[in-house]
């Protein structure tokens, strides 16, 4: 019996006393670790904020330290439990290279996040059009863009697939320009028109006087002498200038008699030997 106790208090002294302290280090290492991760990430984020660094740089980067930091708190937690961590980051390194085949539109993506936060195409808040969705950019994460459209959607487009396109960022620049194709009649005064149509431009407060607008005679199409109308706005006003100014110049159009074409078909009827010919 003694000989009994002797052995289970040895099995208790050698194995499981020894292994229950280095779980408990283990987890300890871990959680002080992850709290010391955040804590560092926190401090980052305060002074790349100070700079006045883009929001968007600050969220990224903070991401990509924070997961740095939290894996090598994990190798730390693996070394308490006596586990060869050079074993482990073997293993890691084989891990990621078959992970990096398998996701390599992963990584593709992730480095196109990369590139986006550091070349900065765009930012938070700007209307962009990228891979054939357009919107307003809410967040550029690590693999994804977040933008919400125009009626409140929200769309998540993978970074390759707006680095590797077109951007199109229409907040890139403060002014903008508003291109309208503006026809009358063959009939109709020109003179009178152009003169309308400055008329108009000249009393909406919105429309910049530097870069000055530009009035000319665009083409003369087939049913109609057309305008190339191109005033300067304010980015923001854009879609309330446009607006505004084709309902006012129909109106004012209208009210001086000056027609606005459309396309129509004339339909001619031809009798003959008591037939009703359409041409």
């Amino acid at each position: 019996m003694d000989d009994f106790l002797n052995g289970q208090t040895n099995y208790i002294d050698i194995y499981i006393i020894p292994w229950g302290i280095n779980i408990v280090t283990a987890l300890v290492v871990f959680l002080l670790g992850r709290l010391i991760a955040k804590f560092i990430c926190r401090s980052v984020k305060r002074l790349m904020q100070r700079s006045k660094i883009d929001e968007i740089l600050i969220n990224f980067i903070g991401n990509i330290l924070y997961f740095a930091l939290l894996l090598v708190v994990v190798i730390a937690s693996l070394d308490q439990l006596g586990i060869n961590t050079s074993s482990v980051l073997a293993v890691f390194a084989a891990a990621g290279l078959a992970v990096g085949l398998a996701l390599k539109d992963s990584l593709s993506n992730f480095a196109a996040g990369v590139m986006l936060v550091f070349f900065k195409p765009f930012k938070n808040g700007d209307f962009i059009e990228a891979g054939g969705q357009s919107g307003v950019v809410e967040e550029i994460r690590i693999f994804n863009t977040i933008i919400r459209t125009g009626d409140n959607r929200e769309i998540t487009l993978p970074n390759g697939q707006i680095y590797s396109g077109v951007i199109i960022n229409f907040s890139a620049r403060d002014t903008r320009r508003i291109d309208l194709v503006f026809g009358i009649g063959y009939d109709d005064d020109i003179k009178q028109a152009k003169e309308l149509i400055e008329k108009t431009m000249a009393e909406d407060a919105r429309i910049l006087k530097d870069p000055a607008a530009v009035i000319m005679v665009l083409e003369l199409a087939d049913s109609s002498v057309n305008f190339a109308v191109r005033p300067w706005v304010n980015a923001g006003d854009y879609w309330g200038v446009r607006s505004d100014l084709l309902e006012t110049l129909k109106v004012k159009c209208d009210a001086a008699g000056i027609s606005i074409p459309y396309p129509q078909q004339d339909v001619h009827i031809f009798q003959q030997e008591d037939k009703k010919v359409v041409v």
